[in-house]
């Protein structure tokens, strides 16, 4: 008979309007079998290791809007999340038992992947943290890296700005681009965070978005001949701000809009869009797994700089699946330094 363990999972309680609370979210107790059940082929059992926390998962808490590329949360199974886990057992011809994963998992401590889609064999590397699979090595890493190069087509030399610079895909994006040669400004919400642009990511300038009281000054006192790329992960008010000081034949990759995640009203409005014709400014949004069939080239490439030491990664890791629900809803008051992971078990 096949050992049965208990296992933590965490529900969302209801759909979510405005600002998420942890009491949005409800941790359980079941019990799941270490065998995969007879007839289920193609499936793979795992133990999750690390869990990533990831601004998108606040869009699949509120009841759905129309035009988005993924589902609500069901809130009848545990909240479906990234991250790393250890293959238990398996039906599926790619996976065996004790294999480490990256990719697609429910928020609980084993999960039964019954369509192992975007899920990826990771190859350790000894001297590289396995919580690095949910953000320099995942999702967040293959966002700034494809996000940068292939959205933004970087020239050495162009004057580049990153919103929400400290987060997992930010700070990834303004070392991207120091490594071409761009002049890099990040903004961020706190001053600690504005000196860790500074004096460990690399980051020419970076300034506290909460003391300036007109962007758009702020973003001109920066960059006095304007800006060739923003990297865009905040809009509303920034958006608006940066159209005024982008540069002719600017680029603006929209990745993320964080700002309206929240809202309960209306989308923020953005009145400067005249100045994308008038400056022939190419604004365009993207998706990663779009660029997933490149998935071994970036992470080959992304592996050889951290090991050369040019990149750095920054992570804020919580411990327990019981304080999952506390590390999400922080990534929306800004209370995360870098990556936001959850360590489920740590090997």
């Amino acid at each position: 008979m096949a050992a049965e363990r208990s296992n933590k999972q965490v529900f969302l309680r209801h759909h979510v309007t405005g600002f998420p609370k942890e009491s949005d979210m409800l941790l359980l107790t079941s019990s799941v079998n270490l065998k995969i059940p007879e007839g289920c082929s193609g499936a793979v059992l795992v133990k999750n290791l690390y869990l990533s926390c990831d601004p998108y998962m606040r869009l699949r808490m509120s009841a759905g809007v129309e035009g988005y590329y993924f589902d609500p949360f069901p809130l009848s199974s545990p909240i479906e999340g990234l991250g790393v886990a250890r293959v238990v057992d398996s039906s599926h011809p790619d996976f065996k038992e004790g294999d480490l994963v990256s990719g697609g998992t429910f928020w609980e401590e084993y999960s039964l992947l019954k369509s192992p889609k975007g899920l990826f064999k990771i190859q350790q590397q000894n001297d590289v943290p396995l919580s690095y699979y949910t953000g320099i090595l995942g999702m967040p890493g293959a966002t700034a890296y494809f996000g940068f190069h292939d959205v933004c087509s970087p020239k050495p030399g162009e004057t580049v700005f990153i919103s929400a610079a400290s987060g997992a895909v930010g700070q990834l994006v303004g070392q991207f681009a120091k490594l071409m040669g761009c002049y890099v400004v990040g903004s961020a919400g706190s001053k600690d965070k504005v000196d860790l642009l500074k004096s460990k990511l690399g980051f020419d300038d970076a300034f506290n978005y909460k003391e300036e009281a007109d962007l758009a000054s702020t973003l001109k006192r920066y960059f006095p001949d304007g800006i060739d790329i923003y990297f865009e992960n905040v809009g509303g008010k920034f958006l608006d701000a940066v159209l005024i000081n982008m540069r002719q034949h600017g680029r603006i990759a929209a990745c993320g809009m964080i700002s309206q995640y929240n809202s309960t009203e209306n989308p923020e409005g953005v009145k400067n869009l005249l100045l994308i014709v008038t400056k022939e400014i190419r604004i365009q949004g993207f998706i990663v797994y779009s660029y997933y069939n490149m998935y071994d080239k970036f992470v080959e490439t992304t592996l050889g700089l951290l090991k050369q030491g040019k990149i750095t990664y920054m992570e804020d890791i919580a411990d327990g699946l019981e304080s999952a629900p506390a590390a999400l809803v922080g990534l929306f008051s800004g209370r995360n330094v870098g990556k936001q992971v959850v360590a489920v078990a740590r090997e």
